[in-house]
């Protein structure tokens, strides 16, 4: 049942890797709802992981089920035929996903997660556009994150150019962030869809945006940064790319530029340099036979809404009461408050959860799962912080999932 997915999807202190490996194990949620607690006990579950499924309390699945009634939303779990097979392959796969629009075919050319820097120059935001037209002209799905800068032009290239697109969200997809993307959201919903792990009504949050580049690498073939200064969260899609296995495509820049240090940083660790969407959608003609096509013509670009000022106030597609919405600040995109700003300097200072994860570690490589099970902190959130900390310098990602200090 479908309320037992979002449930499911919903317990705190399971971390992801260990509900995948419970699905493995007794193949669906409702039969774990169904256990009563000696079953789970002669299943020989850790206490954490029994109490945790001893909620039986579906209230809060009941009220997410309702909520996406009202506003057109699909809920599509795991183990649903439409839910990405690529993503779906992925240790860290979200248990559902939610969607407005229209689901594309997956599997039937090759998808590309276009990523670049909020903070992108005219040069990058105006190649952004061109090489998202381009993929798009040339048979190529464009995938991006929403967000202002590069994520925006590179959608709003391959939309000018008469393709949908996916948008894969940092909140819940009812929730407009930034709002200055408000129209062009719908105008994706139209075609495309807005696709996130997060119920909707949920609001964005600064931990939200790491994890949710997993996602934008994971259903693609490959990811192409266009330009990224060091610590930005396009360099965390792309090294969610490496060690999910996808290529990584990176347009050279100016050596001169912080804007594109990062991305210049990757192009010296071999990842492959491309100047145009050709460069990028070419390899892939094996895999999709008479689906791709050169193409190499451009779409206007005006640059009206991406170098638009960012709102900082998330919105909803529909009237809310949620106070949060309306008001205060969310600390992204938000200049010198901008966790992808703040990861530039050196060392940066760390919040209280980053402070309580690093808390955790030791100089000896231990799994995110051993992470977990010390903090009172859900396990989605230990991944992001751990994802940043990795990013700012405290932690090492090693290989199989583990971290360390560093």
């Amino acid at each position: 049942m479908l309320l037992h997915w979002i449930w499911f999807a919903e317990l705190k202190d399971i971390s992801l890797l260990h509900k995948h490996r419970l699905l493995e194990r007794f193949g669906d949620p409702e039969e774990l709802y169904r256990m009563s607690e000696e079953a789970l006990l002669n299943a020989g579950l850790p206490e954490k992981e029994r109490n945790a499924l001893l909620d039986k309390n579906l209230w809060k699945a009941e009220q997410i089920t309702e909520r996406c009634t009202k506003r057109d939303i699909g809920i599509l779990p795991v183990a649903d035929s439409a839910y990405p097979k690529r993503l779906r392959n992925s240790a860290d796969a979200p248990i559902v996903l939610y969607y407005r629009g229209i689901l594309p075919d997956w599997d039937a050319r090759p998808f590309i997660g276009a990523v670049g820097t909020r903070k992108a120059s005219a040069y990058g935001l105006q190649v952004a556009h061109q090489l998202g037209s381009q993929i798009a002209s040339c048979g190529g799905f464009v995938v991006s994150g929403g967000a202002a800068g590069g994520d925006t032009a590179a959608m709003q290239g391959a939309m000018s150019a008469g393709y949908p697109v996916v948008g894969v969200l940092g909140c819940g997809v009812d929730v407009v962030y930034p709002h200055s993307n408000r129209k062009l959201f719908e105008k994706i919903v139209a075609d495309g869809c807005l696709i996130s792990e997060y119920p909707p009504g949920t609001e964005p949050k600064p931990w939200h945006f790491p994890a949710r580049n997993r996602i934008i690498s994971g259903v693609s073939n490959g990811v192409l940064v266009v330009e990224a200064p060091k610590g930005s969260g396009a360099l965390i899609t792309a090294r969610h790319a490496l060690e999910q296995g996808r290529d990584v495509f990176v347009v050279p820049g100016n050596i001169n530029s912080p804007t594109c240090e990062g991305s210049n940083a990757l192009l010296q660790e071999g990842a492959a340099p491309v100047l145009s969407g050709w460069d990028v959608v070419s390899g892939y003609e094996f895999l999709y036979p008479g689906k791709l096509q050169k193409n190499l013509n451009v779409s206007l670009y005006t640059g009206e809404e991406t170098l638009a000022q960012v709102a900082q106030t998330p919105a909803h597609l529909e009237n809310s009461t949620n106070k949060s919405a309306k008001s205060g600040k969310i600390p992204i995109d938000n200049g010198e408050k901008s966790p992808y700003i703040e990861l530039v300097k050196n060392r940066p200072a760390l919040d209280e959860e980053e402070q309580a994860v690093l808390a955790c570690l030791t100089e000896s490589p231990q799994q995110a799962s051993e992470v977990m099970a010390a903090l009172d902190m859900p396990s989605g959130k230990v991944l992001s912080v751990l994802t940043m900390l990795t990013v700012k310098g405290y932690a090492k990602k090693h290989p199989g999932g583990s971290y360390s200090m560093k």
